[in-house]
């Protein structure tokens, strides 16, 4: 682009530029504008007027074409301009949906956006635009559980009346209205807890950088924490062992008696893993009678209090602690429980059994 006009404007257009240009309240390209055409009216080069007033040299030139072409008015306003890319049509929508809907070709196991992109024959940006519009993402991926048990729905609002162990109210409503003169308690374990140390120590959270962990680390063994937690209360008993088998829960089972007052019954809340149900764990079950176990539907032990505190220790002090070994590791876990009991709050459940199965049963099965 160059000069291709020669900018004479009239009196009338010359006091009009003038007050423009002098207005400050008027927007700054106004003001360019104005001054633009009052300086190539002096004569002065390209150059000179975009050093005087601020702008490039191809800015000069299309507001000298502009006024030659549209006058005063002409320079003030824009000139509108079509899209610089047409929306995509509902066939190419839909053919976009449809493919991140589908299974991919060859080996791979979720669509990306390029791979639509090339698919369909449109950019990577218009492909994210449409997902975002739809709310889909095929790059997150969330687990979920469903129960096997067809009895479901009929435990978790009536409890499990076919278990021997399971003669008192349902575990729900145990849950949510402790019975009076009892403790109920949320028992479960976590096992396989690997005592991970980190090959380097950790680079410190800066501006701009998260914290950074080493990705390689030593293995020193694992532990297996057994807790229970106080419903009414909020407190965790923990103990970590080395195995996890009836013998290490029955002696789990013995720390608890222990330390619940002897007047009081203990409701139990646990899973149906083969553990608590061993012959020998009926056995110590029978020689304590204050003791009623509940147990939660088969394949449904998230319904369980205590996996809420199991997921906060993960989160809060396993996933990025460094132990150098199991005795290490046992500690840290002491020290989170006796943390943890200082600032107790009571379990609170505060979702009805109603919710919990509109939320199991929102996603149906896939078919086969």
């Amino acid at each position: 682009m160059a000069q291709t006009v020669c900018v004479l404007p009239n009196a009338a257009d010359t006091t009009r530029l003038s007050a423009i240009a002098e207005n400050r309240s008027r927007p700054l390209k106004h003001i360019q504008r104005a001054r633009i055409v009052l300086l190539s009216a002096e004569r002065l080069s390209v150059q000179d007027v975009a050093r005087r007033v601020g702008v490039s040299r191809p800015a000069v030139w299309r507001r000298q074409r502009r006024y030659a072409e549209a006058g005063v008015e002409g320079l003030l306003r824009d000139k509108t301009r079509p899209p610089g890319t047409p929306p995509h049509s509902t066939e190419t929508v839909a053919e976009v949906l449809a493919l991140t809907c589908s299974e991919p070709p060859g080996e791979v196991t979720h669509w990306t956006g390029r791979a639509v992109a090339r698919a369909v024959g449109i950019s990577l940006r218009a492909v994210q635009r449409i997902w975002d519009a739809h709310r889909l993402q095929p790059h997150r991926l969330r687990t979920f559980k469903r129960s096997c048990d067809p009895a479901f729905a009929a435990k978790v609002e009536n409890g499990h009346p076919s278990n021997p162990f399971d003669e008192c109210p349902a575990w729900l409503a145990t849950t949510k209205d402790p019975p009076a003169h009892a403790v109920v308690l949320s028992i479960d374990e976590k096992s396989q807890i690997q005592a991970l140390e980190r090959t380097r120590p950790d680079r410190p959270l800066a501006s701009g950088h998260p914290a950074a962990p080493t990705h390689d680390y030593t293995r020193h063994g694992t532990t297996t924490l057994f807790a229970a937690l106080d419903v009414l209360a909020g407190t965790v008993l923990g103990r970590c062992m080395q195995r996890h088998r009836n013998g290490e829960f029955i002696r789990f089972l013995n720390a608890v008696e222990a330390a619940v007052p002897s007047d009081k019954a203990i409701h139990a809340i646990l899973d149906n893993v083969a553990t608590h149900k061993h012959p020998k764990v009926c056995t110590w079950l029978a020689r304590h009678p204050r003791w009623t176990f509940h147990f939660t539907p088969t394949s449904a032990s998230w319904l369980n209090a205590v996996e809420g505190f199991f997921s906060a220790l993960t989160r809060r002090r396993l996933r990025r602690g460094s132990f150098t070994g199991v005795g290490d590791l046992q500690a840290a876990i002491k020290r989170y429980i006796t943390e943890h009991n200082r600032h107790a709050k009571p379990f609170v459940w505060t979702k009805p059994a109603t919710n919990i199965l509109a939320a199991v049963s929102r996603s149906p099965e896939p078919s086969v």
